[in-house]
């Protein structure tokens, strides 16, 4: 069986770990969001690739569930020391792969052969592929002005009030070579639980990919806002900022016109009905993933669903 996962932030890596776990190998690939991509201090920063890639290699920092586990701050400091910034922490080991990966854009290899690249160094057997090569930068805007994803949400800590997002020059964007294929052969494509609007929007908007996604006749999605809370990350904020009340329900409509089923937390079985009501399947389960045990169950349940 095939698997597709689109995935961002620290929830979709930790449901693509429960899926790698069931030892799909290569038969699981992973999309994932690379609009919150930014230089830094003359680097390429992936956030998303590079917490799904720690995640799934098994040294991601079991506290905040990004970086790299056993951390050390030394470069960070001399930056600090030397008036640079360090409002994005980049730890040593961490510092390592933004600098190989930099050299290697700027010897001309695409980002989708770096990271296969790196998946193998890393002993990653699912497929890992950016959504695309090229650049497609998250825009915020909020109540001071439109800025850059990554000032938005490290910055200034999701502080400034959101009104809408856009995703620069993606209309001119390509697929990565591999994204299209994965979808066209895909059994199952699943939306892991990552923040709909700056996590799997931005894969979405790919031109091509939504074309593909509405032939599949099997996607499911799982929801990020569990009792009305974002168990990660600013998502239920954004939702009630731009006037929508943030609820598992809420994440349903957001994919509708996509989905054939959907998953949520048990407490929110009330919603049920009305998710039902959208012409999309439910599956009712605990989706909070706090230990390795539960990745697994999580993604057994959901390819379970799925594939029913």
């Amino acid at each position: 069986m095939k698997i597709v996962a689109l995935a961002g932030g620290v929830g979709g890596a930790k449901l693509a770990d429960g899926l790698a776990q069931l030892s799909f190998g290569a038969d699981l690939t992973v999309i994932v969001n690379t609009g919150d991509d930014f230089e830094h201090i003359g680097l390429k920063i992936c956030p998303d690739l590079d917490t799904v890639f720690y995640t799934l290699a098994g040294v991601a920092n079991p506290v905040t569930g990004w970086g790299r586990a056993e951390e050390s701050w030394r470069a960070l400091e001399i930056v600090e020391t030397l008036g640079g910034p360090t409002w994005f922490r980049l730890g040593d080991l961490d510092l390592g792969l933004h600098l190989e990966r930099s050299r290697r854009l700027r010897s001309g290899e695409t980002l989708s052969q770096i990271t296969s690249d790196f998946c193998c160094t890393l002993g990653i057997g699912a497929q890992i592929l950016p959504m695309s090569d090229d650049v497609v930068p998250t825009r915020v805007y909020t109540n001071e002005g439109e800025m850059p994803f990554q000032e938005y949400f490290v910055h200034r800590q999701c502080h400034p009030v959101v009104s809408g997002f856009r995703f620069e020059s993606v209309e001119d964007a390509q697929p990565a070579p591999g994204v299209l294929d994965a979808l066209t052969k895909a059994d199952l494509v699943i939306f892991c639980p990552s923040n709909p609007w700056v996590s799997l929007d931005p894969i979405l908007a790919v031109p091509g990919i939504r074309d593909v996604l509405s032939s599949k006749g099997r996607i499911v999605a799982v929801s990020p806002i569990i009792g009305g809370k974002a168990v990660k990350g600013p998502a239920a904020k954004m939702y009630t900022e731009l006037g929508i009340q943030p609820s598992a329900l809420s994440v349903a409509r957001h994919y509708a016109d996509l989905l054939s089923g959907f998953i949520m937390d048990k407490i929110d079985a009330e919603l049920h009905e009305s998710i039902m009501d959208l012409g999309i399947e439910t599956c009712l389960t605990n989706t909070l993933m706090t230990t390795q045990e539960d990745r697994y169950r999580l993604a057994e349940e959901v390819v379970e669903f799925g594939v029913m």
